[in-house]
């Protein structure tokens, strides 16, 4: 049988693991969306672990737009029909590329697969002011979101974290983003090095009186192989311990809920309706085209859904683009406990949650009902709904887990004893205090998955 990890990379083939059942079948008319990745920029952050390049001698925009063209005919025939609801330009600097580029692949993407009318096309760009007369450009070519790196309003803090603008630049693109689209965001970096909480809460302020409908607002982590990194194993380079972040985390909550702003997702927040479409596509574990140097995907192929990842280096993704037709370096075959993991992991970010009827179906499994009474128990997870459990066995759960999820919360969050509910809900989430330790309240759960009921 020749297998498809065969067909685009060249490896040898393993064993096919279980289709997504029921996946597979309205896949064109489920929401559906593509991400483009350029990965060119001015300077690299030092805190950045994307797939970002600096080319000082340029690049060849012609040859690329070329490559992005021809990775989208090869993904069009290779999943067939889709209906895009959302397109995202992110990188490195999408802003960087010319407009005319944007707007040829724009069209070459409405060209393959159905292009909805009211589609959110989102543009990542940075805040410099050469940029930011472009927006106009940008929004000829058919981007109507943008999204703008602001990361900060204060100079020095700005210089820090290797940024080319200024607070001044930042605040002129966020006057032009707000006058050429009706829909843009920006994004602010905090837990910063030796960020005291009234210094946040005063520039969290002065964010939230400059900003549309939307906001991502991420505390800073330290990435393996970045400067940053280094700097911080070498102790040069010291943020802000856990109980400190969640006191950060803390005024974010305050002062965004105060102004309208609601956290649909752990570090983005906005007003209702405003929310960013192509990001919850991801987080509600949807369909997704990777296009471009280094960028993910998950596809559905035949009924079986598939993680892609593309070469990360540009140029030589362009020529491997050139030679086959795709940049694609990995594509594995998802197996159903695979994707359960995945949907749980992504959709706990969210504040709506996990629906548990959606992740039986995808993955053919459940979170056991005493794990989910503990988190409870421990103000980390909320339950929506509820069905008559009484006759579903629950297996035993892994008390070592609770200890350690409860030295991780805090004090006085555990009663003495846990009671099983015996009520299956329809859906879980996490509360404030559980996104916290949101990779422990996974963990926890998927270990406990049992098979779901028929």
């Amino acid at each position: 049988m020749n297998d498809r990890r065969t067909e685009l990379t060249g490896r040898a083939p393993h064993p096919r693991p279980l289709p997504a059942r029921g996946r597979g079948e309205e896949a064109g008319k489920a929401p559906f969306g593509v991400y483009v990745h350029w990965p060119f920029c001015a300077q690299k952050c030092p805190y950045c672990d994307f797939n970002s390049h600096v080319r000082f001698g340029g690049w060849d925009e012609e040859r690329f737009l070329t490559a992005y063209k021809r990775e989208i005919d090869w993904l069009a025939d290779h999943i067939g029909p889709r209906t895009v609801t959302s397109i995202f330009f992110g990188g490195g600097t999408p802003s960087l590329m010319q407009p005319a580029t944007t707007a040829a692949i724009l069209e070459h993407i409405a060209k393959r697969w159905a292009l909805l009318s009211d589609a959110e096309i989102t543009l990542e760009a940075n805040p410099n002011s050469v940029e930011a007369q472009r927006f106009r450009g940008f929004r000829a070519a058919g981007v109507n979101r943008v999204s703008i790196g602001v990361q900060s309003l204060r100079d020095d803090e700005l210089r820090k974290l290797g940024r080319i603008h200024t607070a001044a630049e930042a605040k002129a693109a966020i006057d032009v983003a707000r006058a050429t689209f009706d829909r843009f965001s920006f994004d602010l970096i905090y837990a910063r090095p030796k960020q005291t909480p009234d210094a946040w809460r005063t520039e969290l302020a002065e964010a939230l009186a400059l900003a549309g409908d939307h906001l991502s607002l991420y505390q800073l982590t330290i990435e393996p192989d970045t400067p940053y990194a280094a700097l911080h194993a070498a102790g040069k380079l010291v943020v802000p311990d856990d109980d400190a972040a969640s006191a950060l985390y803390e005024i974010t909550d305050e002062l965004t809920a105060a102004e309208g702003f609601a956290a649909y997702e752990v570090s983005n927040y906005a007003r209702p309706g405003e929310e960013s479409r192509h990001n919850l596509l991801y987080w509600r574990y949807g369909e997704y085209a990777g296009i471009g140097p280094g960028a993910h995907g998950r596809i559905v192929s035949a009924g079986y859904r598939q993680a892609t990842v593309t070469e990360r280096n540009p140029e030589a993704w362009a020529a491997r683009v050139e030679e086959t037709g795709n940049g694609i370096v990995e594509a594995n075959d998802l197996t159903r406990a695979e994707q359960a993991d995945e949907m749980l992991l992504m959709g706990l970010r969210l504040s709506e949650g996990v629906d548990l009827g959606d992740l039986a179906s995808l993955g053919g499994v459940r979170p056991d009902l005493r794990v989910i009474d503990e988190l409870v128990a421990l103000g980390l997870l909320e339950t929506l709904g509820g069905l008559d459990a009484a006759k579903i066995s629950a297996s035993p759960s892994h008390p070592d887990d609770v200890d350690v999820i409860r030295a991780c919360a805090g004090p006085g969050l555990v009663p003495e004893t846990v009671a099983t509910a015996g009520i299956l809900p329809v859906r879980i989430r996490a509360t404030r205090r559980g996104r916290l330790v949101l990779n422990a309240v996974v963990a926890k759960l998927a270990r406990g998955f049992v098979p779901a009921a028929a």
